[in-house]
């Protein structure tokens, strides 16, 4: 069973059908027995990062998510989710993030092109930077899809992917047992579906 977390932000639902369509349980839940009793576990995201973030923390479920991924669980966090794994995030601000993965947030206007629209929105191709099980069942250049006005920074080590928008962007990370993707594998097609379907066999 996989657990999507709810704490009030996020693409929750067409998450659940997804897993569906690969033929993997999955339930949308805030309840913490629950979440200890998932075999893996998504933490979505969409918004802002500040708010998003309180709403973790005042919900409970940033303890749940340290404690779990702490004994070794399978955690992905997509979007905001996995911007949300790393120290802190500097969008309007600084706020501090789950402290899983160490890194920081940045708006992506810093570092790219200046004629490029923001926030990124589109499907680019993933530029593999390390062998990960994620990426089993897909090949470097399939392409996701991404919508984000900020990027992880300060990850090198972390990280298993990046897609281009006139300079690298982080695409994807993992360190032990946690995962983040900053495209949407929901909304990815098949190559989402078959990134899903890998993280369901980790």
């Amino acid at each position: 069973m996989i657990a999507i977390i709810d704490y009030g932000v996020g693409n929750l639902f067409s998450l659940k059908s997804s897993f569906s369509v690969i033929g993997h349980d999955a339930m949308v839940t805030s309840d913490k027995n629950e979440i200890e009793k998932a075999d893996r576990i998504i933490l979505p995201g969409v918004g802002a990062f500040e708010d998003a973030a309180e709403k973790l923390r005042t919900s409970g479920m940033a303890d749940v998510v340290k404690e779990q991924a702490a004994a070794g669980k399978p955690l992905m966090g997509i979007c905001l989710g996995m911007q949300m794994l790393f120290d802190r995030s500097y969008e309007y601000g600084e706020h501090e993030g789950l402290g899983l993965i160490h890194g920081s947030v940045k708006p992506i206007a810093d570092v790219i092109d200046k004629n490029l629209k923001i926030p990124h929105i589109g499907w680019n191709p993933l530029i593999f930077r390390k062998e990960s099980p994620l990426f089993r069942y897909i090949k470097e250049g399939d392409c996701v899809y991404f919508v984000h006005s900020y990027y992880a920074a300060d990850c090198d080590e972390n990280v298993i992917a990046d897609a281009e928008y006139s300079v690298p962007l982080t695409a994807a990370v993992a360190k032990g047992n946690i995962y983040g993707c900053q495209f949407h594998p929901e909304k990815s097609g098949e190559v989402g579906l078959n990134i899903l379907r890998a993280f369901c066999e980790l």
